[in-house]
């Protein structure tokens, strides 16, 4: 279950790992299953957009059941589709990597995790390291 607290250690852990890489200031979401932010968190000089891009790696990440990262791939392969969908979210979907699917300990979805400020790559690094210890598990896509 996604708590409150749950989500606050997240989105700290998410922020601490992205010092500690030494990343860009970075902004952090993390969104109940329904898609409703529970907590949204950004880095001292984080960019003004970084809220709703973070939110919008999350919401895609739930609206399909798949990582952002695997959006980003078939966003590639099909513009077209993803032209539609931005449309028919009200262009909530972001389909780039740095939302993380949150699963439980039965594998089902419990929320997502946005991060947007540095790469795709390290925006999911640093997501990881924040899911890490929460008693939730990360699903970022990679085999």
């Amino acid at each position: 279950m996604l708590t409150l607290e749950i989500a606050d250690r997240i989105a700290d852990g998410t922020l601490a790992a992205g010092r500690e890489k030494g990343a860009q200031p970075l902004t952090v979401v993390v969104l109940d299953a329904g898609g409703h932010v529970v907590v949204a968190k950004r880095a001292d000089n984080s960019g003004i957009l970084r809220i709703e891009i973070a939110t919008g790696k999350a919401y895609g990440a739930l609206g399909f059941g798949l990582p952002s990262r695997v959006l980003h791939g078939r966003a590639a392969d099909n513009p077209n589709f993803f032209n539609a969908v931005a449309m028919a979210s009200g262009g909530r979907v972001v389909p780039n990597p740095g939302g993380v699917l949150l699963r439980d300990a039965a594998g089902r979805i419990v929320g997502a995790v946005g991060v947007s400020g540095d790469t795709g790559d390290m925006d999911e690094i640093c997501a990881l390291a924040g899911i890490e210890g929460c008693g939730l598990t990360g699903d970022v896509g990679r085999g």
